[in-house]
């Protein structure tokens, strides 16, 4: 049966996150008078996602909720004490800046574009509705997608079949319908197919070796524009990816 669908994931797949993460936490040390306690921009961003790692995995759990999470990052992060409005506060302005370097791949509206005909679009993160529809919405493309589905809301997150089943749901297609597309081996890859999804690992610049085996089940791509000439070839099997 043909792929009528495709799913996206967010972050680092269609908007450039680890770009204006990393602008983001240079403005943001800079203004809070922060950036000379580390040897890098880099050190500091390295840490930070080290944090996020571990407070996203005690959301997942059910440990904590959304705002929880992000309060718990600004006190390791900072190792202060911070009661929840100065955490907030840290959190607001940390994104202020977040937000002003945000940005699209060059290769998202031109395959949006190719695939808007063919296919319907729905998006599944791993994040909340809040955040990424109204990401979705300053970078201009949150018309483009039928529904967006969040973990945060969802009360699933990926690689958790259910995820993935609850993006076709809201199409009204089931998984052999779909495709999603990832930017991550394990969560959006591995994922999507064991979820029976037509999947697709994005590795933009062969950020992994070129000896190093993608998952099995996806087919790794190293941009989006590869993605017209196989969904349009109706077929498990179209064009090869670049990786060979």
């Amino acid at each position: 049966m043909s792929i009528r669908a495709v799913v996206w994931d967010i972050d680092d797949t269609i908007f450039d996150y680890t770009a204006a993460d990393r602008a983001g936490m240079r403005g943001h040390l800079a203004a809070e008078g922060l950036l000379d306690g580390y040897e890098s921009v880099e050190q500091a961003l390295a840490l930070w996602r080290r944090i996020t790692d571990v407070q996203w995995a005690r959301f997942s759990a059910g440990e904590t909720d959304w705002q929880g999470q992000r309060r718990q990052r600004v006190r390791v992060f900072l190792d202060e004490p911070l009661n929840d409005a100065e955490a907030d506060a840290w959190f607001d302005r940390y994104v202020a800046h977040y937000e002003a370097a945000w940005t699209l791949f060059p290769d998202v509206l031109p395959v949006l574009d190719a695939l808007a005909a063919s296919h319907r679009h729905a998006v599944l993160s791993n994040s909340s509705l809040l955040v990424q529809d109204g990401k979705l919405r300053v970078l201009g493309v949150r018309d483009r997608f039928e529904a967006v589905l969040c973990a945060a809301e969802l009360g699933v997150s990926k690689p958790a079949a259910e995820a993935f089943h609850a993006a076709c749901d809201a199409l009204g297609l089931l998984p052999h319908q779909v495709a999603y597309v990832g930017d991550h081996p394990e969560i959006d890859g591995r994922g999507a197919a064991d979820a029976g999804l037509l999947s697709f690992w994005i590795d933009r610049g062969g950020a992994h070796t070129a000896d190093e085996r993608g998952p099995a089940g996806p087919r790794r791509i190293a941009s989006l524009a590869e993605l017209p000439a196989i969904l349009g070839a109706d077929s498990r099997f179209g064009a090869p990816s670049t990786f060979g």
